[in-house]
């Protein structure tokens, strides 16, 4: 068997790693802030184990590795700290191709001691949406477009970034949207990338140069929400890995460079029945369906409200700011790159519509979630949206909120989306983020510093 992605049990994943003569086994976990936990097993420990366990905990940190002390979150989380069980899903065994020892890396979901998977673990989220879509006979298909920067090496936090040297022996200095020469420059990093990208089967199409000095933008195939969860969450990291290795860093940050503009992961999203293979959002003469217009709606009322699960940091808010390429609400329009919900040209089977609101910081997992969520609302109550923007969007009033703290406030007081998304989710959600709120209130700003130290 020469892929992974039809694997259906243990058995054939542990043929797959023969064939492969695979002596480790890397195994993870993408926690709330999408980066990877796990272990690393000799092979004999992953075969005799087929699992392993790790505080519950482990899913659910701040990006600083910090939990709350007390409070909702201890609600949910036992604070005796107990273990969770940590299961295989066989189609997302890869081999890491920079590995010098034949390695394979798994993604595990989390369950608890009954066998329930742990709600608030990022993969149950997009499971348990994907569910309710399947229980009405349906299947989102969704294509993200995901926006990052090359940087030159940075070991200090307090020191700006700036542009890698290119095979030029120079340093991007204007902004070089879909320039051809300009990716050529990273011709020997994009050459890697591609290769990494072909030995773990990731679905990943076109690479081009995006607006900012070093911004770059990989598109992706459209599949099914969770298998291409998965595949961004691989190609972060196999994208890092790759940078470092040509003195370089990627970044994924929503807004790393003052001046330059923010990166985001654009998402597609159709509907497919799946009894009739039919894009729901298209009739059959071609039209747009009510339910097109019913998802629009469902995006336009909850993405607001949503915004703290896809702008998940302070810096998130600063690449949501007007005339710089990042929507600042929620209109909608066909072709229309001042939106923050575009409907594409496309043949009717291939309607969609894009979310254009998501940050490149967001997990991918919570992204997907998020706005399938959003939609599916739209569908159930059929939420009819506002007219169609035609003009300049940025003319439009802001939509979105401004801050975090901002941010959180929504979502807290959003309880359609604590019914779809999970409540213990969004607990523990919430509290992480306001911890991470909380300590970066403690931090003293360069402009702080430049514009009130002897002013004010």
């Amino acid at each position: 068997m020469s892929s992974s992605k039809h694997l259906k049990s243990f058995n054939e994943l542990e043929q797959w790693l023969n064939e492969r003569r695979v002596t480790e086994v890397e195994c993870l976990v993408p926690d709330l802030t999408g980066v990877a936990r796990g272990k690393i097993l000799p092979r004999e420990k992953f075969t005799e184990d087929r699992g392993m366990r790790l505080p519950q905990a482990i899913v659910a940190m701040s990006v600083t590795g910090e939990q709350p002390k007390s409070g909702p979150y201890y609600d949910v989380i036992e604070p005796t700290d107990r273990d969770m069980q940590l299961r295989p899903d066989p189609t997302t065994a890869r081999i890491v191709p920079w590995a010098s020892d034949p390695t394979a890396q798994v993604i595990h979901d989390c369950f608890d001691h009954s066998g329930k998977l742990i709600p608030y673990a990022p993969r149950s989220v997009l499971r348990h949406v994907c569910g309710l879509y399947e229980a009405m006979g349906l299947e989102p298909v969704v294509a993200p477009e995901l926006e990052f920067y090359l940087t030159a090496r940075n070991t200090d936090p307090n020191t700006l970034l700036h542009p890698p040297i290119g095979r030029s022996g120079r340093a991007e200095t204007s902004r070089q949207a879909y320039s051809i020469d300009a990716v050529n420059e990273f011709d020997p990093l994009f050459e890697e990338i591609y290769d990494y990208c072909d030995k773990m089967e990731l679905n990943v199409d076109t690479l081009i140069h995006e607006v900012g000095a070093g911004q770059m933008e990989i598109n992706f195939f459209h599949s099914h929400p969770l298998a291409l969860a998965d595949e961004v969450f691989l190609f972060k990291r196999t994208v890092r890995e790759a940078a470092l290795r040509h003195d370089m860093y990627a970044t994924f940050m929503a807004k790393p460079i003052a001046g330059e503009p923010g990166s985001a992961m654009h998402i597609h999203q159709s509907i497919v029945d799946k009894d009739t293979g039919r894009n729901i959002f298209s009739n059959e003469d071609g039209s747009p369906s009510e339910a097109f217009y019913h998802y629009i709606g469902g995006l336009q009322r909850y993405i607001p409200a949503a915004m703290a699960l896809v702008a998940p940091y302070v810096n998130s808010y600063r690449r949501l700011a007007r005339h710089t390429a990042a929507p600042i609400n929620i209109e909608w329009g066909h072709d229309n790159r001042t939106v923050g919900i575009r409907s594409p040209i496309s043949q009717p089977q291939a309607r969609r519509l894009e979310n254009r609101v998501i940050g490149a910081d967001a997990n991918p997992y919570i992204a997907m979630a998020m706005t399938l969520a959003c939609g599916y609302l739209g569908l159930v109550n059929k939420i009819k949206p506002k007219p169609e923007m035609r003009g300049d969007a940025y003319l439009s009033a802001y939509a979105l909120p401004r801050s975090l703290g901002e941010a959180l406030d929504w979502l807290r007081r959003e309880p359609d989306l604590h019914h779809v998304l999970g409540e213990d989710f969004i607990t523990i959600y919430t509290e992480i983020k306001e911890l991470e709120f909380e300590e970066f209130m403690k931090v003293i700003s360069p402009w702080e510093r430049e514009h009130l130290l002897l002013h004010v």
